[in-house]
């Protein structure tokens, strides 16, 4: 399971897919609930990850019956999952309030806790809560640095600069979305350098500079050689096909 998530963040959306598959055939042949539990949830993030709310929220909600079942508890938070998947469907009031409340417990004080600070900030931003979305930015980045928890570094930067450029402030906007390329190409996380090529590529759109967009994006995207039904990939090509 944690090979599918790390191959999803090296840019092998199909192989991660594979190799979560295969874990939950595993759990399911061990017949060890507490593995099962997990790898579900692990799975469920792989879903959000690719931009497949329904899925991963199938595949929470199975997590979850089967907790409940066998009384389990969890390692990782499931309330970040499910507010992401929500914010993710449009559903974003409800979403942000179960990323507060995953936030407020034992649990979501663990592991995960940055993933929750961007998804939470994410959602403050589409309800134009902007202000706070900075503020769980800062939370996030703090958490970073203290607790070595990394992987969502490139994603914090990216949002805290569509937040910025939300508050008219393009200059600052475009040192987040830099530094979120320099974060993602550091960890040689080719998932989220193309998240942060494609929203500086549209910044770089947006105020006329579109040769330069293009010249950003397209070798990120002629990077990938799978994962072309996924969500990242398709936003990028239609934005590859606006700027011409």
């Amino acid at each position: 399971m944690f090979g599918a998530l790390a191959n999803w963040v090296l840019g092998y959306a199909e192989q991660a897919l594979a190799s979560g598959d295969e874990g939950i055939g595993l759990a399911e042949r061990l017949a060890h609930p507490l593995s099962l539990e997990d790898s579900l949830l692990n799975l469920s993030l792989l879903h959000l990850d690719r931009g497949e709310p329904d899925l991963a929220l199938q595949r929470l909600d199975a997590a979850q019956a089967l907790a409940a079942e066998q009384r389990l508890g969890f390692v990782r938070e499931p309330r970040f999952i499910r507010g992401a998947a929500l914010i993710a469907q449009g559903a974003v009031v409800e979403g942000v309030n179960y990323l507060r409340e995953g936030l407020g417990t034992a649990v979501g004080r663990g592991v995960w806790r940055t993933f929750g600070f961007a998804s939470l900030a994410n959602g403050l931003m589409r309800i134009g809560k902007l202000d706070e979305a900075l503020a769980k930015i800062a939370e996030g980045l703090q958490r970073m640095e203290t607790k070595g928890e990394r992987l969502w570094s490139a994603e914090l930067h990216r949002i805290k600069g569509v937040v910025l450029f939300r508050q008219n402030n393009p200059e600052q906007s475009q040192i987040a979305f830099e530094e979120a390329l320099r974060a993602a190409r550091k960890q040689r996380a080719k998932a989220y350098e193309l998240r942060a090529a494609t929203s500086l590529a549209r910044f770089w759109g947006e105020q006329g500079r579109r040769t330069e967009a293009r010249g950003l994006l397209a070798p990120v995207y002629g990077w990938f050689t799978e994962g072309f039904t996924t969500a990242d990939l398709k936003e990028a090509k239609a934005l590859l096909d606006e700027l011409g």
